[in-house]
């Protein structure tokens, strides 16, 4: 359905640098899957400081979308920044985050929206079963991904998947700290939030090369473990709540 401000059920938001070539396509696709989930959408474009012709094909592919907003960095700040800056403007009650590089698959988007059935609780994370990208990048993920699975047992195989959906309430309760968006599920499960998987597709880059680290997937992400570890054992929830109001 066409996007309206008073009831908007879902917002895609895909942080985007120097992803011209990347840019008709994915929309076309995203657009796609949001109409087949029936609810009314948007999709948000952060543009995260680009300097090819990314901006100009957003607004050329923005005449032809409606549903596509633009929201621009006036210089990069990064992935877990745009991200953040995407769902903040974003008027979705649920939001799906997908990379710009193409190789998320919209299309899996209509199932994962299945599987919330209603819940607004819920966090769905999308699990790659097939990795489509070069080795060292296979392997620094990998190897990130058992460390985190290890330390902060939060029981999601493949956090760097950016394809996830989740409340966009639930969001912005989390403290904002650089490369937050690999940590998703961990911190949705802090604030009370469940957490699903769901196996999604991935293929190869058609277009470009990546503009957000490889190399230091594994040595940065060591560190910001530590800090959600830190985040972690720093919130206290009761198993109950009783309320002794009384009736006069």
């Amino acid at each position: 359905m066409a996007t309206t401000p008073e009831s908007l059920a879902i917002s895609a938001v895909v942080p985007v640098k120097n992803e011209a070539e990347n840019i008709l396509p994915l929309v076309t696709e995203i657009d796609a899957a949001l109409r087949e989930t029936g609810a009314d959408y948007e999709i948000v474009y952060v543009d995260d400081g680009s300097d090819d012709v990314t901006p100009q094909k957003l607004k050329e592919t923005q005449q032809a979308f409606p549903a596509l907003r633009i929201i621009t960095h006036s210089n990069s700040c990064g992935q877990s920044r745009a991200v953040a800056t995407g769902v903040r403007y974003a008027r979705g009650r649920m939001i799906v985050t997908l990379d710009g590089d193409g190789q998320n698959v919209p299309a899996d988007i209509p199932a994962m929206w299945g599987k919330l059935d209603g819940a607004e609780d819920l966090m769905v994370a999308g699990r790659r079963m097939k990795r489509r990208d070069v080795w060292i990048k296979r392997v620094s993920s990998r190897w990130a991904n058992r460390i985190r699975a290890r330390l902060l047992k939060d029981d999601t195989p493949d956090t760097g998947c950016g394809l996830k959906l989740f409340p966009r309430d639930a969001f912005m309760e989390l403290p904002y700290f650089n490369h937050m968006h690999r940590f998703l599920p961990a911190l949705m499960q802090r604030h009370g939030y469940r957490v699903i998987n769901h196996d999604v597709q991935h293929r190869f880059r058609e277009h470009g090369t990546s503009k957000y680290g490889t190399l230091d997937r594994l040595f940065v992400s060591i560190f910001d473990i530590a800090g959600v570890m830190w985040l972690q054992r720093r919130i206290s929830r009761p198993d109950t709540i009783h309320d002794s109001l009384q009736a006069d």
